[in-house]
């Protein structure tokens, strides 16, 4: 796969940046909390406190990446599949993962994963698989509804801004594709300062009565921590009223929505046979190929598709009202009752085609954010070294 990822020199920078300041950034892009409860993305080695000034990036660590990784002379490297993720039993230097582990450990280079967690979030590996494809996104083929907080809070009408800002800058307010969301009414608040309280306003055993504006925002339930922080620290009230509900954040989905898997359209609809066609000269090649189910010249617009191993969404492919499903790994009997049951044709590649776009889009946005050296090492990593026609 060709490699088109920022190649900046490795000079010193005036800012320090630590492995830890890389993994709060990409726990943003792709949220932890997207993760399957199977799965298990975050930082498998590397110290949170220690320098990075050169980021490389591939679909795993295998060997030759960590070979790679050592020969750029890399501090941390960011992965999509995870080392660690079926429970091993030990890191000793004599098995194939901890052979991994100790090498990047000897040469201080972190290793970091983002997995289903990547394959969820907005921007993540099927956002990248469908720009690839000339699939336009209208929302995702499994949407991830999570409870959000609902804040409400009391604030004196002076001090609205203030705490507004507050709330917003801890995470607060964001929702669906949008950000600084909230909503406001006016009311009257009523309390007594009894002794020993130290009141902004009022006066000690005496009833006060303070026009205030309650501010409601939603919050990610992970942010409850910074939010009531910020909440606190901003407040002008000695004891802040406020309270907090967990609810439900059924929307609409759209295509700022997260979940596994995309639905989208063609600009221009094409036979089944060009778009297979486009999917092969788009993604990287491997022995493994394209291969397609269906009619041939049946025209398609409507995609559904899930990067990786996605038979387990064909139900869902169907429901979408999709003409296609692109997605890897397809078993024969269950795509073959797919297409008995009339679920759309069916496009299959390789596991690794389908998600290494992805190495070289977070290379360039780790780069764009942090203004690092951010290469994708490009490394085929896909297992499959032989085909039929190859053979021949």
């Amino acid at each position: 796969m060709a490699d088109h990822s920022p190649q900046t020199p490795h000079t010193p920078h005036s800012r320090l940046i630590t492995v830890g300041q890389v993994r709060t950034i990409l726990d943003r892009w792709y949220p932890p909390s997207l993760a399957e409860s199977w799965d298990a993305p975050g930082l498998v080695c590397g110290d949170p406190g220690d320098a990075v000034e050169r980021i490389v990036c591939a679909l795993e660590a295998t060997d030759a990446v960590v070979d790679a990784a050592i020969e750029a002379d890399a501090d941390m490297l960011v992965v999509h599949h995870p080392l660690l993720m079926r429970g091993a039993t030990s890191v000793a230097a004599d098995t194939p993962k901890g052979r991994i582990v100790h090498r990047l450990i000897r040469h201080r280079i972190a290793l970091m994963s983002a997995h289903t967690n990547a394959d969820a979030a907005v921007g993540g590996v099927n956002d990248v698989l469908a720009r690839v494809v000339g699939v336009t996104v209208e929302r995702p083929l499994e949407p991830r509804v999570q409870p959000v907080d609902l804040w409400g809070v009391q604030v004196p009408i002076n001090s609205v801004a203030t705490v507004r800002h507050a709330l917003f800058e801890a995470g607060a307010g964001r929702f669906d594709g949008y950000d600084q969301c909230s909503f406001e009414t006016v009311g009257r608040g009523q309390f007594r300062p009894l002794d020993r309280s130290h009141p902004t306003l009022g006066t000690t055993n005496h009833v006060e009565t303070v026009k205030e504006v309650r501010i409601h925002v939603v919050a990610p339930t992970s942010a409850r921590s910074a939010v009531r922080h910020a909440l606190v620290h901003a407040h002008p009230y000695e004891v802040p009223a406020y309270d907090v509900t967990t609810i439900d954040s059924a929307c609409q989905p759209g295509p700022a929505t997260p979940g596994i898997g995309r639905v989208g359209h063609l600009e221009t609809p094409m036979t089944l046979r060009s778009f297979t066609q486009r999917v092969d000269e788009r993604l990287p090649r491997t022995v493994w190929g394209v291969r397609a189910a269906g009619d041939p010249d049946q025209l398609v617009r409507t995609i559904a598709l899930c990067s990786g191993a996605g038979d387990s969404l064909l139900d869902a492919a169907a429901a979408s009202g999709a003409d296609v499903y692109l997605t890897s790994d397809l078993r024969h009997h269950p795509a073959d009752e797919h297409l008995r049951a009339g679920g759309p044709a069916l496009v299959d590649t390789a596991h690794w085609a389908s998600e290494s776009p992805w190495c070289a889009d977070v290379a360039r946005r780790l780069h764009e954010e942090l203004g690092l050296p951010c290469q994708n090492l490009g490394i085929r990593t896909d297992p499959w070294t032989i085909g039929a026609a190859m053979a021949q």
